[in-house]
């Protein structure tokens, strides 16, 4: 097969789909690379060492997209990458389509082959191709907070674990998944007051064992929400639905409890947000301030630490990328509930129900888009 693997486009997003080490590995399989010119610069990672593991380069996205049967790619595909785009082609990335009515139009229009990182599935429901980037993001959620809670970046200008004397700051995390763990072990770290909140009580119990002693446990409910969120210093969203939009948890009518200068930081964002008050931003323009608090609600939090963000994420993309490239994506889906659980669209057709159900769009079965 021809892969192609592409340079990353959407702003400040500097990681690269796959490392000079997995193109050495699908060369030696008997595939045909095309790395574009410098995909890999951002992540430390340059085209000399492509070349030396067998990948050809070439200048320019649209050769890609015109040559290759499968593109790689870490973001969704952005407006100027729609057109490029072709019947047929396998794109496996992170799509979100649940958050992008106009990305789902997008690619249905296309009739492409949507392969999506993130709904990727285990028999145990665990997801492999997300945790690695929700081990990064959840590690990096409090040291953002941390960062804009600073009076001289906006905040309320505390110090998370505070010091002798000075009691220490509160920080709340609403979803106890891979995220909210990873997010309450730093700020545990920090020496800050942690409370998660989930609606798995199995979930709570286990949490509740394995977290340190500044960490504690509450059962999500709008109720609890309210009054953790009114006490927070930090709000870290970590709700996360497979493949579908975050519920919002956390009511724009909350915030007016909030404590002047508090920072939220949803990691939900790609997929919505669970912050009523929610909407994308960029590393180059992270925050924004509601009601007196400030909202840092980046989309593609692991693209400023690429080069940790690229090794993660291909150590677990590179194995089903293998197996797609080397049985074509039909066979593939048949052979592997996992990549047929990944598969969110095909021949314009949506195959994901929670991708359906966003948009009230019609849904179609796996079954029915494989010869």
């Amino acid at each position: 097969m021809i892969v192609g693997l592409l340079k990353e486009i959407k702003p400040n997003e500097n990681r690269v789909a796959l490392l000079p080490a997995g193109v050495e590995l699908m060369v030696a399989h008997g595939h045909k690379v095309l790395v574009e010119r410098n995909a890999g610069v951002g992540s430390g990672f340059f085209d000399d060492l492509y070349k030396k593991a067998g990948a050809k380069i070439i200048p320019t996205a649209a050769e890609i997209y015109e040559s290759a049967e499968m593109v790689m790619k870490v973001k969704e595909p952005i407006k100027p990458e729609y057109k490029l785009i072709r019947e047929d082609q396998i794109v496996f990335t992170y799509f979100h389509f649940a958050a992008s009515k106009e990305l789902t139009e997008a690619m249905m229009k296309s009739k492409a082959i949507c392969i999506a990182y993130e709904t990727v599935q285990k028999a145990d429901r665990s997801l492999p191709l997300l945790i690695p980037m929700s081990e990064v993001a959840g590690r990096m959620a409090p040291q953002e907070g941390a960062k804009y809670i600073e009076k001289t970046m906006g905040g309320r200008g505390v110090l998370l674990g505070g010091v002798p004397g000075v009691e220490p700051s509160d920080v709340v995390i609403i979803g106890g998944g891979i995220v909210g763990q990873n997010a309450a072990r730093i700020a545990a770290g920090f020496g800050a007051r942690v409370t998660i909140l989930d609606n798995d009580l199995y979930k709570l119990r286990y949490l509740d064992d394995v977290m340190p002693k500044n960490v504690q446990t509450l059962a999500s409910n709008p109720y609890n929400i309210r009054k953790a969120a009114s006490r927070a210093d930090v709000l870290i969203g970590a709700v996360l639905i497979p493949g579908a939009k975050a519920p919002k948890l956390v009511t724009k009518a909350m915030l007016k409890d909030m404590k002047e200068g508090s920072v939220i930081v949803d990691v939900s964002v790609d997929q919505g947000g669970c912050i009523e008050t929610c909407h994308p931003t960029t590393h180059e323009d992270p925050t924004y301030v509601v009601d007196g608090v400030v909202h840092y609600c980046v989309a593609n939090m692991p693209g400023a630490v690429p080069f940790t963000s690229t090794v993660a994420l291909t150590n677990a993309t590179l194995p089903y990328a293998l197996q797609i490239a080397g049985s074509g994506w039909q066979k593939a889906v048949k052979a592997n509930n996992e990549v047929r659980l990944g598969l969110n669209m095909a021949f314009g057709k949506i195959t994901y129900k929670h991708v359906a159900e966003a948009f009230d769009f019609e849904y179609t079965t796996v079954e029915d888009v494989l010869n």
